[in-house]
């Protein structure tokens, strides 16, 4: 399954480029997530959803590579339930060019999960991914206001945290993103048309009935 989505924060391309790089400080951004362990250019971490009243925590890891001339990263990412048999796999291209706005980020992903998630089709998937891609551009904004502009990220990546080592793990526990809520809005808009059609089937047949029994 292939996904698409692009969203703006608002600093020039060098600031953004420079947090994107910082997988340390830029990860925690991202909803439903954590980073549990960060050396050079692999990392592990754990990701919580929700669907319903039903929770899912996925644990795996993931290598990225950068392109500095095209201010491109590309993440390979794989996981499985820590309960369960699901599994996910993703490859990841995030992309950064100059906006008027400050600079885009255009990220294309190629996704393969089971399990229950997958009972989603790319309709509400694509959503889902919407939704989540908003929020952390979001958080990244926040993240660029609160720090000012970005340093330079040593070639060695760091820790998973600010106090950590390179091979500490987090003891966070990650907020479940809920999948369910993010994807009740493209389920409501998928069903009103049959749901508007059932209902006006019922209201013509008991006026059927109430003409035949006059």
């Amino acid at each position: 399954m292939q996904l698409d989505h692009s969203f703006t924060v608002p600093t020039d391309p060098g600031d953004a480029w420079k947090l994107f790089q910082d997988l340390g400080r830029a990860a925690p951004c991202m909803p439903g997530a954590v980073l549990d362990t960060l050396d050079g250019d692999s990392f592990t971490g754990r990701v919580k959803v929700k669907v319903g009243a039903v929770q899912m925590s996925y644990r795996g890891e993931g290598t990225v590579t950068r392109d500095e001339s095209a201010r491109s990263m590309h993440l390979k990412l794989s996981g499985s339930e820590t309960r369960g048999a699901g599994t996910a796999s993703a490859t990841v291209t995030a992309t950064l060019t100059t906006d008027p706005a400050g600079t885009r980020v255009r990220v294309r992903t190629d996704l393969d999960i089971t399990g229950r998630p997958a009972q989603f089709g790319r309709g509400i998937m694509t959503e889902v991914g919407e939704r989540i891609v908003q929020q952390f551009a979001t958080r990244l904004e926040e993240l660029l206001q609160d720090a000012g502009p970005v340093a330079a990220t040593p070639s060695a990546a760091g820790p998973a945290g600010p106090a950590g080592t390179a091979q500490g793990r987090s003891s966070t526990e990650p907020e479940p993103v809920d999948l369910g809520a993010a994807a009740l809005p493209v389920l409501l808009r998928k069903t009103a048309a049959p749901a508007a059609a059932a209902l006006l089937a019922i209201v013509v047949i008991r006026v059927l009935t109430r003409r035949s029994r006059r």
